[in-house]
């Protein structure tokens, strides 16, 4: 189920004009937002997280403001293109990056995929030179339980080129390359795995994108950092 699903992500016209359409929402509220503060940076996985609502929500105590610019279905390539909207425009204080699970789901190769993240990295460190950049270690997947597909009612297990092997790998070597450049890696996945390592039912709807709850723990875990 989860395999075809991906690969018609990764073609499928309306999803590009989706993203299109999104990115172009994001130009205008750059117009108006506030430089120096937060932005989080990703695909899909960063998109739905709903870091906004919990900003306007709850009393986070924070100083700076959070903007969300993340864009499903997106890969390094697609933010390594967008970087003045999705990055540069606001000027940021902090930026919180999550991208590269569709590269290794797309088959992307990791030679270009690394490529693509320092290439992102090294024009954030000469355009931005006092900004805090934290790559985020890639959260973990589900590929054992059965999840229903909203739209069409189909039962599956998330099943592409990613592993929680793969992606730790991946996330390790990024992340690697994120210190040299004296930015933080940091791992904010605690408490979302069950005890063999998978992504906790309860908390995904699909075995790879969360719901709320468990935005809610990566929240938590991020606070350190977002203060």
């Amino acid at each position: 189920m989860k395999e075809e699903t991906v690969k018609l992500t990764k073609l499928n016209p309306q999803i590009k004009e989706f993203q299109n359409h999104l990115r172009s929402h994001y130009d205008e509220e750059n117009k108006s937002a506030k430089k120096g503060q937060i932005v989080f940076v990703g695909s899909s996985l960063m998109e739905i997280f709903p870091i906004e609502k919990f900003q306007s929500e709850r009393n986070l105590e924070l100083s700076l403001h959070i903007y969300n610019r993340g864009v499903r279905a997106t890969t390094t390539k697609d933010v390594l293109e967008h970087l003045n909207t999705l990055i540069f425009d606001l000027s940021p204080r902090k930026i919180f990056m999550n991208i590269g699970t569709n590269d290794i789901g797309f088959g992307v190769s990791e030679e270009e995929s690394l490529a693509n993240y320092v290439t992102i990295l090294t024009k954030i460190k000469e355009k931005l030179p006092e900004t805090k950049v934290y790559v985020m270690k890639f959260y973990p997947i589900n590929s054992v339980d059965e999840f229903i597909d909203p739209r069409s009612g189909e039962k599956g297990r998330y099943s592409d080129k990613r592993t929680n092997e793969n992606l730790a790998e991946m996330s390790d070597k990024i992340g690697q390359f994120a210190e040299k450049l004296d930015y933080a890696y940091i791992d904010v996945n605690n408490h979302l795995s069950d005890s063999i390592g998978n992504l906790r039912k309860e908390l995904t709807f699909d075995g790879a994108h969360m719901f709320p709850s468990g935005y809610e723990i990566v929240l938590d875990n991020l606070m350190p950092y977002l203060k």
